[in-house]
């Protein structure tokens, strides 16, 4: 394994601020790995390739001077297209903005580029970030690396794919119903969605807003969880423009005890039972930690086998006046959005019982979670689909669903591989703003487990 394109991000700044490498070393062999995988994945759908050398010399040129831009100088990443980017052409998956370029980046890059990141490019995303599977009219379908004819899922597809093939030290993705989760999940990564108020969505073409506000997050993905206990705090905190956004501050996860967590663990949801692979990963990480000393029970939240049905209410009760909305504000009027095609619209007594229904289901949740530290269970009831197949499957993404509805952080590792070789995630849930403890317990089974393993392309 390549430690050049395949370490941690946290490792590669260390190594370009002692100028044990140099940037623009890192930025060559990322560009030439991108150059090699991604004919066969096509998950980066954009790229930044003069722009990038310029800033490698450039952080090359400072590092000689004793000049530092941050914890992240000089090393590269790519961004999922759903985010702004100055002078990159930044689609959002849709027709609409097919040759659109932002004049401004997104609050998330300009945060990145101020701690020293170069961004080599964009990776694809479904139309507005709406689906499941990584696929739009402007540049098509993007490949699971560990088998072309599934999906790397969706919607952060593009990421999960690249990072998890070496061509890009970490991505940042969206979430708005397991689009970071599900995509690491199906690629074998970790990601975290942050609690409901920590990273700005400013930028993003889903923005913020609506009475989902709170359902979508932004976070980062990597191969490694020191990654995401690295980029995490450089890009949460109040921008002054989104709304939501608390200033709350950070606990570490190496100040976390495993030995004092109290886990509730649980292999089915009650609406779809997962794969046998997949109930025995969520199983032999409970069992580790029980080892370790936490306090495992096994347990289900009550009420949760009724989420699937309260968010497919909530994502459906405008009829689709949201989505519309955002596709003319795209000037999109070709597109394949499946969204669509289920929104029913409810009248105002419905909508407010729904309303209720939702904060009734998000109250019982955390009355659960006062007596437990982390929740512990499946990201999804199978590995990676068959491209197409998630939409068939709706109920097998209800288990991160449930956690965009309480809006608690969430962490993805790599726990465990299918007979036929595809990777299994383990979702780790945390209380309210405490990323620190999903953070912590991900770092502890991925060392006990073996954590993120690279597709042979």
């Amino acid at each position: 394994m390549d430690p050049l394109i395949y370490g941690s991000a946290t490792k590669l700044a260390k190594a370009i601020r002692a100028k044990e490498i140099s940037s623009r070393e890192v930025v060559d062999a990322y560009l030439k790995r991108i150059a090699e995988v991604n004919p066969k994945l096509n998950a980066v759908v954009q790229l930044s390739r003069e722009k990038a050398y310029d800033q490698a010399l450039k952080a090359d040129e400072m590092l000689a001077h004793g000049d530092v831009l941050g914890p992240l100088h000089g090393v590269p990443i790519t961004l999922k297209d759903s985010f702004d980017s100055a002078g990159i052409v930044s689609t959002g998956g849709t027709m609409g903005r097919k040759a659109f370029v932002p004049s401004q980046d997104a609050t998330v890059l300009t945060r990145l580029r101020i701690a020293g990141a170069i961004l080599l490019g964009k990776t694809n995303t479904p139309e507005l970030t709406l689906s499941y599977e990584t696929t739009n009219l402007i540049y098509g379908q993007t490949n699971n690396p560990y088998d072309p004819h599934c999906s790397p899922g969706g919607s952060s597809g593009g990421a999960a794919a690249i990072v998890a093939a070496g061509g890009s030290a970490f991505d940042i993705g969206s979430d708005y119903g397991g689009s970071l989760r599900y995509p690491s999940h199906c690629c074998g990564i970790t990601t975290i969605k942050p609690t409901s108020g920590r990273v700005p969505r400013t930028g993003h073409i889903l923005p913020f807003g609506g009475v989902l506000d709170s359902f979508q997050q932004i976070g980062p993905m990597a191969r490694y969880v020191e990654d995401l206990n690295l980029v995490l705090p450089l890009i949460s905190g109040p921008d002054w423009i989104d709304p939501s956004i608390v200033p709350m501050p950070f606990g570490h996860p190496s100040a976390v005890d495993i030995k004092k967590l109290r886990v509730a663990f649980h292999t089915d949801n009650g609406i779809i039972s997962p794969s046998a692979e997949t109930a025995n990963a969520v199983r032999e990480a409970a069992m580790l930690l029980d080892c370790e000393g936490a306090k495992v029970e096994e347990i289900k939240p009550n009420g949760i086998e009724q989420s699937f049905d309260i968010v497919m209410g909530l994502l459906s009760a405008d009829g689709g006046a949201s989505v519309q909305r955002l596709l003319k504000d795209a000037g999109t009027k070709e597109h394949t959005l499946p969204w669509l095609e289920f929104a029913q619209p409810i009248d105002a007594t419905q909508f407010d019982a729904l309303i209720m229904q939702w904060y009734r289901f998000r109250s019982t949740m955390l009355t659960f979670m006062r007596d437990y530290d982390v929740i512990l269970c499946p990201v999804n009831s199978f590995p990676a689909m068959a491209h197409g197949a998630a939409d068939e499957n709706l109920e097998a993404l209800s288990y991160t669903m449930t956690y965009n509805m309480t809006g608690w952080p969430a962490a993805v590792v790599r726990g465990g591989t299918s007979p036929n070789g595809l990777p299994i995630g383990l979702q780790i849930v945390a209380q309210p703003w405490r990323e620190e403890v999903s953070l912590a317990v991900a770092g502890y089974l991925e060392k006990a487990l073996g954590g993120f393993q690279p597709a042979i392309i």
